[in-house]
């Protein structure tokens, strides 16, 4: 195990000193856990954030004894990000929607270091993470983000972090040494009255995302005590590009049951594939190594997205990546492009952490009467030629019949779909989104 892990982190510096490629396409995404206090009570207003620890450092490096991710986590965060999708997916059916749950898991187990009672129970059972420790999730967390950057040199996918605290609020030293050492956690003692404040804060998003987005925090509120942000960036160029000349004008089915004309790009090869009776899934690769995949599943004429959704969870989505198997086929998909925006606060509740929004919330591993007041997502995907912006999910699979190997398939994306990136080598998924109309 030791030796596998050093092959690992071997390979990742190596990797990262990879001379980049020009730019093709970037997928981003960040999230913000936005803490505030609770009626009028203030947490040692005169004291320096860093008052009860050493000056942090800017950016910690990795702790020096890490360890494999555990398998519960990616599992957990698999469960989660399928929980989440659906609930966003209740109030947002109409549209295209995109997420990166490990962006969002990753800012609320950076969170999580400061729950306790029964505000940490409540977010164990919403971020399915029952059984696991503190420590556990932590050290998985630092793992994980090594065996997930940098997988390709032809494929960027970078994880950062940041904790924004206001200058008259003391936070615990504790945690403080937590997000930097586990999270590499950039660490930043700020004015929340100073008006240039939420620009310096969107400034690290836009730069750590490479300005796919620049904007996450509009204003802070006069109660607001502290921002953990995380950014996932993603970089990566087809295994096996598709050919412009191809790329034509074909309908495109919306939902309502109307067309639009749509570019269309089209490639014949070998792909991993799946199909049952319900949808067609196929799974596009970046980079040499395919270590990334770009997932595709599209229901059958006779079905929809939403029965295809009603069998998109975890256990299912598991099922499916084990049948996927090489074949011969051709496959016409949409170019598209688009940004999404969310807040998380009632999708976040009814998955049961709602007392950690409310003042009976307890964050006192942070500071004292604390509560989450918002927590937002924002993504940006691009799927091109050369490479993608793209979130994929699986697809709804009741009896598993795929078509003979010797008979190459057919898969016309012309119509809603579900997507999503996945890093092949954990299973953790990146992103995952639903499109329903690639012009919107």
């Amino acid at each position: 195990m030791k030796q596998k892990f050093s092959s690992a982190w071997e390979n990742f510096l190596q990797r990262r000193y990879a001379v980049r490629l020009g730019r093709r396409y970037a997928l981003a995404a960040a999230s913000v856990v936005l803490m505030s206090v609770i009626g009028c009570s203030q947490v040692n207003g005169s004291t320096s954030v860093f008052a009860q620890s050493s000056p942090p450092r800017s950016e910690s490096p990795m702790p020096q004894k890490s360890v494999l991710p555990n398998t519960k986590l990616i599992t957990a965060n698999t469960k989660f990000g399928f929980k989440l999708f659906s609930e966003i997916l209740k109030q947002d059916s109409d549209r295209n929607i995109f997420i990166s749950p490990t962006s969002v898991a990753i800012a609320l187990d950076m969170t999580y270091n400061g729950a306790g009672g029964s505000t940490q129970q409540a977010m164990a059972k919403a971020l399915e993470l029952q059984g696991l420790s503190v420590p556990e999730i932590n050290s998985s967390n630092a793992a994980l983000k090594v065996l997930l950057e940098n997988p390709d040199p032809q494929v960027q996918l970078s994880i950062a972090n940041s904790l924004w605290a206001n200058q008259d609020v003391s936070i615990k030293p504790d945690f403080l040494k937590r997000t930097q050492d586990f999270y590499q956690a950039k660490v930043t003692n700020l004015n929340f009255k100073d008006a240039s404040a939420p620009g310096i804060i969107n400034n690290w998003v836009n730069e750590k995302t490479s300005g796919k987005i620049n904007k996450i925090v509009e204003n802070i509120e006069p109660d607001q005590v502290l921002f953990l942000l995380n950014a996932v960036y993603f970089k990566g160029k087809w295994n096996n590009e598709f050919d412009k000349q191809q790329t034509a004008q074909y309908p495109f089915y919306i939902t309502s049951g109307s067309q639009k004309q749509h570019p269309m790009m089209s490639q014949k090869g070998k792909y991993k594939y799946y199909e049952n009776e319900q949808f067609q899934a196929v799974s596009l690769p970046y980079g040499k190594e395919a270590k990334i995949s770009f997932y595709v599943f599209l229901p059958k004429q006779n079905y929809n997205l939403k029965s295809f959704y009603q069998n998109l969870n975890a256990e299912n989505w598991e099922k499916w990546m084990s049948q996927f198997s090489q074949q011969e086929g051709f496959i016409r998909l949409p170019r598209f492009k688009m940004d999404y925006e969310v807040t998380l606060n009632n999708a976040l509740k009814v998955l049961g952490m709602g007392e950690a929004f409310t003042n009976q919330a307890d964050f006192s591993g942070i500071g004292e009467n604390l509560a989450i007041s918002d927590v937002k997502h924002k993504t940006f995907v691009e799927v091109n030629e050369e490479g993608t912006e793209a979130a994929a999910t699986t697809s709804v699979g009741i009896v598993a019949l795929s078509l003979p190997v010797n008979e190459p398939f057919r898969m016309i994306v012309d119509r809603p779909f579900f997507c999503a990136i996945r890093d092949n080598q954990t299973g953790s998924i990146l992103f995952m989104g639903s499109i329903v109309d690639p012009q919107a």
